[in-house]
């Protein structure tokens, strides 16, 4: 199932051992590569410090938190050396610029979906300009549909045109 990228920030990280919460997630580390949460940052109940939850020690997600087995699993984040040039990139979706391959400026993503499961980004939500948005709409973005991601932008295919239609059912003749 997909969940909204805010349905994750502020959310209760719960142990199996002690049956209590252990930790908050602050914030997500995403894989600029394939657009995975690699895990998340999340502030220690205990001591107020940040540790990472790396998504492999998720065990569960209920409508309380994120289950993990117990509080070991939160690891201080210069112990993770796999994930050390990820999260030194710090890398957020949110805001970055999206243009399509013909240079086209859509946007800039608001939000974004997440397969609660796999933990890929599945849909990138683009906010347009008032303008663009009174007359065409929100604008959603499959992965399917990215073609690179950089620092400053993400490149996608160009979107379908709208077609107008007649009242027969018949496209109008342009």
């Amino acid at each position: 199932m997909l969940q909204l990228s805010n349905t994750f920030l502020g959310k209760p990280v719960l142990s199996l051992r002690t049956g209590g919460q252990i930790a908050v997630i602050t914030e997500m580390i995403i894989n600029p590569n394939n657009l995975k949460i690699e895990g998340f940052y999340c502030e220690d109940r205990f001591n107020k410090s940040q540790l990472v939850l790396v998504a492999q020690d998720i065990r569960d997600q209920i409508d309380q938190g994120i289950v993990v087995n117990d509080h070991e699993v939160l690891v201080d984040a210069g112990e993770l050396i796999r994930l050390k040039s990820v999260l030194k990139l710090r890398f957020a979706i949110t805001g970055k610029p999206v243009v399509t391959v013909n240079k086209h400026r859509l946007g800039k993503i608001t939000d974004f979906a997440v397969d609660d499961q796999t933990l890929y980004v599945q849909k990138l939500y683009v906010g347009q300009s008032v303008l663009k948005s009174l007359s065409i709409g929100s604008l959603s973005i499959d992965r399917s549909q990215i073609v690179e991601i950089t620092d400053s932008k993400i490149i996608v295919q160009e979107p379908l045109k709208p077609v107008k239609v007649t009242l027969s059912g018949a496209p109008a003749a342009s």
